[in-house]
């Protein structure tokens, strides 16, 4: 027996109605989502840290989510695991035709509007009335704009070069500034501090960064600093809420200067 094959009776085991585990045998579509969800980020997490081990572990829990959505939707008769995989096989076939087929791709950009090319083709025969009829809800919000930003630049939608997006920046910003100085309501901030973030993604895209991974890079170094200032405040029998704000900038800095 494979492990495909050991992995998808475990899976069925887990679901039967008299046998099975009584969590496994409850579940949902609905109330599996968040977990898969979360160890997606688990995969990320160990890519970012370079964890082999881990992440080997955390492709399986994924897996292991791909499969338990693929038995729900055997019992209630929509499709199997074949069927997902058979799906993305055929997939990935018909917008390879580079290698699977005849076609000449000449370099990675030209493969990227090709993809497009072949997904436009799906869209239409999907009837889709709108480009952005297929990027889901339900993404992460840096990850959709970006997303978002990049099906209306594929269709001419975009700025030809960097300064007109800092420019936008800019704007965005002193809209900011504009309802700070006048006390404007939560949701009027909350209105152009979006604007500003999407505009700050738009950059990333220019810059060819990816803003979900600089968000994280940076969330991971704000921890680390603050944990350092931790750390040397407990030398000195200290909590940073017993600090003023002027010593936590000094150990920020110093915290900061021993990175490099």
């Amino acid at each position: 027996m494979n492990q495909i094959d050991r992995l998808l009776q475990i899976m069925a085991a887990l679901r039967d109605p008299d046998s099975g585990c009584p969590w496994d045998k409850t579940q949902t579509f609905a109330t599996i989502l968040p977990y898969t969800i979360e160890e997606t980020y688990e995969v990320a997490e160990a890519i970012d840290q370079g964890d082999m081990a881990s992440l080997r572990e955390e492709l399986g829990d994924l897996l292991f989510q791909v499969v338990f959505h693929a038995q729900m939707a055997k019992e209630a008769g929509h499709f199997d695991f074949d069927d997902v995989v058979e799906s993305i096989c055929d997939k990935l076939e018909r917008r390879h035709p580079h290698v699977f087929a005849d076609a000449v791709i000449e370099d990675a950009e030209a493969q990227s509007h090709a993809w497009e090319r072949h997904k436009q083709r799906e869209r239409r025969a999907r009837a889709q009335s709108s480009l952005m009829d297929d990027i889901p809800h339900a993404l992460p919000g840096l990850m959709r704009a970006m997303k978002l930003q990049r099906r209306a630049a594929r269709a001419g939608f975009d700025w030809d070069s960097i300064e007109p997006v800092l420019a936008k920046i800019e704007e965005e910003l002193a809209e900011v500034r504009h309802e700070i100085d006048n006390q404007g309501s939560h949701e009027r901030l909350t209105h152009e501090v979006g604007d500003l973030i999407f505009a700050c993604a738009n950059l990333a895209r220019h810059l060819k960064v990816e803003p979900e991974e600089a968000l994280r890079g940076v969330n991971n170094r704000f921890e680390s600093r603050f944990r350092r200032i931790e750390a040397l405040l407990a030398e000195q029998g200290k909590r940073v809420e017993e600090v003023s704000l002027e010593e936590l900038d000094a150990l920020w800095e110093l915290a900061k200067g021993e990175e490099h």
